[in-house]
């Protein structure tokens, strides 16, 4: 049986400086990206998200990468403000924690642009195969008993 395609890259606006803002600014981009592509991410999906955000002189200057990340990973969870038990926007990765490497890089951006980032998202290589040996090795012990 073939592989579930996981890899996902989208290109997302300039950082807006009202961050639910942006976090939707960023769901619909996702979404848009989904709908051309057969990439749907289930529960037991363990993944890796790549960030490269390419910001101008002041936005560089002054943005932490763990703050973008978190708008980013809110985002991607379909959180873009109220209250945290409820969703606002439909999940296009069901939970955070199945994100089990992340690397975010920001650049300095062309002269006179404001900004633009790329974000990937695809599975974990290592993750997914040290998974199924535990289970095989788990399987193996059970079937000692």
């Amino acid at each position: 049986m073939a592989k579930r395609p996981l890899k996902l890259s989208i290109y997302i606006p300039a950082y807006n400086r009202t961050r639910n803002d942006w976090r939707r600014l960023i769901h619909a981009e996702v979404i848009k990206s989904q709908r051309k592509s057969p990439v749907r991410y289930e529960a037991g999906d363990r993944l890796e998200v790549q960030c490269r955000l390419y910001l101008n002189t002041w936005a560089l200057a002054h943005h932490d990468v763990d703050n973008r990340l978190k708008d980013i990973l809110d985002a991607l969870q379909g959180r873009a403000g109220g209250p945290k038990n409820k969703r606002t926007l439909a999940a296009i990765i069901p939970n955070d924690r199945q994100i089990y490497r992340v690397i975010i890089e920001k650049f300095p951006c062309q002269e006179g642009s404001d900004g633009w980032g790329v974000v990937t998202i695809r599975r974990l290589p290592s993750a997914n195969i040290r998974w199924q040996k535990a289970r095989q090795l788990f399987a193996k012990a059970n079937a000692c008993e």
